[in-house]
């Protein structure tokens, strides 16, 4: 049987500590190609919204939405990963640190750890400031949007917004409102 196909607490320490790093590692890598593409995408989309192509904001929402999907996942595998990792260090998981996880790796893989996190923490800055540019332009767009569509509201029938659903629902009291039958007993 391979060390591989192991139970983790039954590997010799050396060799569970070398999964342990391995997968340490993979994760990151993992982390980092998600938060490549949500970059990628975040700045696609800001370049879509401010050349109002509709078309493309919305597509890369779609992108978005399934790049965020797939970052569940991984956040799923660190989750169980800290877990084992919390048993080797005997810590609880959500007291287990990068610090605490490099001391059970060689140097050569501890820098790469630390190294690896320190880009994707930099990325991750980078991909929460670009979408909140992103969301800012957005709402820019949707209230100047708002803004044209009154003016072409020429009738004042305000079809569009909060508005128009509380007008429709009251009766016209307007001294311009036109009566189909006016009966008396």
């Amino acid at each position: 049987m391979s060390a591989a196909a192991l139970p983790p607490a039954s590997l010799p320490e050396a060799a569970g500590d070398a999964l342990l790093t391995a997968d340490v590692l993979a994760h990151l890598d993992a982390q980092l190609t998600s938060a490549r593409a949500l970059l990628q995408i975040v700045l696609e989309q800001g370049k879509a919204i401010r050349s109002r192509d509709v078309h493309e904001v919305v597509l890369q929402a779609g992108r978005l939405q399934a790049e965020l999907q797939r970052r569940r996942q991984i956040e799923s595998d660190r989750s169980l990963l800290l877990d084992r990792a919390g048993v080797r260090l005997r810590l609880a998981s959500g007291a287990v640190t990068l610090e605490a996880l490099t001391a059970l790796m060689d140097p050569h893989a501890a820098l790469a750890a630390r190294t690896r996190s320190a880009e994707l923490r930099g990325m991750l800055s980078e991909i929460e400031r670009d979408h909140a540019v992103n969301r800012a332009l957005m709402t820019q767009e949707l209230a100047f949007l708002d803004h044209l569509l009154r003016l072409v509201d020429l009738e004042g029938s305000g079809a569009y917004g909060s508005q128009a659903a509380r007008r429709s629902s009251q009766p016209s009291t307007s001294v311009g409102a036109r009566r189909v039958l006016d009966m008396q007993a």
